[in-house]
């Protein structure tokens, strides 16, 4: 060894390279091949040698998992109340569920008993929040968040996408960190209308239905998924990525269309009567109140296999918006859609103004529409659109505001205009004689 080479030593332990076997040389850096073969036993430590070394007291319960200040569930409610109008059962559902899965993140095992995640159902009509509370989750915690739509699932090797495209998909979002990815929230979209059907008349095997149901089960309980780096389908030349989805939190809804039905069929089962003291109507009462009383054994006759529904042991109903909510979500969330327009408007120089009654009208076609709050901004799109058309000509013309009104929606009506005040001509001077 020269004289040079013997004044080297490692960037990281900075033992010269006297006392090591290698010295491996990088750009103004170099690394020894005790610190190499220190950092390989740290990138391939295993899941288990991890929850042992915290159980033997080498690591702080909280330590390495980014979870250190995980809010309340309070605080993840009063996060979602800026978004979303009411569903507070689901909210404060999703919160405790949420703040207890990052909870166990920190402390998997806990006097030498392992805690078990819960994933979540959502259940409600459509444009009621549920995509909205799993995209707020995400964005008030800073990890990576996937949407994935079942109606394009079938079972591997069908036409399709496969159940394991979903990870694909927040790998992707999580910029390729595998770590961050493993602890990240994937929201299945549709998952009612992959409820299992009968066999068909040929007694062909139902790919899309009941057979994403079992591709699901592994992924939602806990298993190594291996995905291609590039996306799309796998193949023996290209990288692929091995994910351990036990950590990922799965957040699963669906409108569930006509399971009030099931419920409301085994209230009258309890309560029918025979005779004039039958009990005909009640259960019928309450029918707005059904998706609040949907149980396990519910969902299970509506299609969903019992081993899926077990791996949901979380199930958060959502109410239909009423009519005065959908007024409120126009206006109140931060990114509500009246704001968003009247921002669009502020860009041109026009100040957009909404009446009370307009608002009311907005609502009232929302609802009558079965659209919810996902129909508001249709609505609002499809009557002010030969106004957005002009914009930019109408601030020329001095228009500074359009006030929109309820005639707007209700009778097509073109919305007000207010122009600048033009400062009045002062005459001309009579010319000295």
């Amino acid at each position: 060894m020269s004289e040079l080479d013997a004044n080297l030593c490692c960037s990281f332990c900075t033992k010269p390279a006297t006392e090591v076997k290698k010295l491996v040389a990088g750009p103004s850096v170099f690394i020894c091949d005790e610190c190499i073969d220190l950092c390989h036993g740290i990138l391939h430590e295993t899941p288990e040698e991890k929850r042992e070394s915290k159980k033997d007291g080498k690591m702080s319960s909280t330590e390495g998992t980014g979870m250190e200040n995980v809010p309340t569930p309070r605080e993840i409610k009063l996060h979602m109340d800026q978004y979303i109008i009411g569903q507070d059962v689901a909210k404060t559902a999703v919160s405790v569920a949420v703040y207890n899965h990052y909870k166990r993140l920190a402390n998997p095992i806990v006097d030498d008993v392992e805690i078990e995640k819960s994933n979540i159902l959502l259940l409600g009509p459509t444009g009621c929040g549920k995509t909205l509370i799993a995209q707020s989750i995400a964005r008030l915690l800073d990890v990576p968040f996937a949407i994935a739509d079942c109606t394009a699932l079938t079972e591997a090797g069908y036409v399709g996408d496969d159940v394991e495209s979903v990870i694909t998909k927040l790998l992707q979002n999580a910029e390729y960190d595998v770590a961050k990815a493993e602890r990240g929230i994937v929201y299945l979209d549709e998952i009612d209308k992959k409820a299992r059907r009968g066999e068909t008349a040929s007694g062909s095997r139902d790919v899309s239905g009941e057979g994403v149901q079992q591709s699901l089960l592994k992924l939602l309980e806990g298993s190594e998924v291996f995905v291609p780096a590039a996306g799309g389908r796998k193949s023996a030349q290209g990288e692929m990525y091995k994910i351990n989805t036990r950590n990922i939190l799965f957040i699963c809804g669906g409108a569930f269309v006509g399971i009030d039905k099931l419920v409301e069929k085994s209230m009258t089962k309890d309560t029918a009567g025979i005779g004039f003291g039958a009990n005909v109507g009640k259960a019928k009462a309450e029918i707005s109140e059904m998706f609040a009383r949907v149980e396990p054994e519910h969902v299970t006759k509506y299609g969903l296999i019992p081993e899926l529904v077990g791996r949901l042991p979380i199930i958060a109903p959502l109410a239909e918006l009423t009519e005065d909510q959908l007024v409120h979500v126009l206006t109140e969330p931060k990114n509500a859609v009246t704001k968003q327009f009247e921002k669009l408007f502020q860009l041109d120089g026009i100040e957009l103004t909404f009446t009370t009654d307009a608002l009311k009208a907005v609502a009232g076609l929302a609802r009558k529409r079965k659209t919810g709050a996902r129909g508001l901004r249709g609505v609002i799109e499809k009557n002010l659109t030969k106004v957005q058309f002009d914009l930019p000509d109408l601030a020329k013309d001095g228009v500074t505001g359009v006030v929109v009104n309820e005639d707007v929606f209700s009778l097509g009506l073109p919305p007000m205009f207010i122009r600048a005040e033009k400062p009045a001509k002062t005459p001309p001077k009579a010319a000295d004689e």
